[in-house]
């Protein structure tokens, strides 16, 4: 295990600064970036998400709070 471990790490370090940035511009070539639609899309999404989630909690605070008040005001 520990020889694998060793051989991976020099073979890391035989990697040239020039072949890195090769294999950098190689992977980034190959990722499939996301279109202004979906970009605008998912954007818009997050933001309903989040309102949704914000008033969702608003409410049950606001629930609870009032529940709270009622059962103190009942034996205070």
């Amino acid at each position: 295990m520990w020889r694998e471990t060793e051989s991976r790490e020099e073979r890391m370090a035989r990697t040239n600064p020039i072949q890195f940035v090769q294999q950098v511009r190689a992977e980034v070539a190959k990722v499939v970036w996301p279109t202004r639609r979906e970009v605008l899309l998912t954007t818009v999404m997050v933001f309903i998400m989040a309102t949704l989630t914000a008033i969702v909690f608003a409410t049950v605070d606001i629930l609870i709070r009032e529940g709270l008040q009622l059962v103190l005001n009942f034996f205070g």
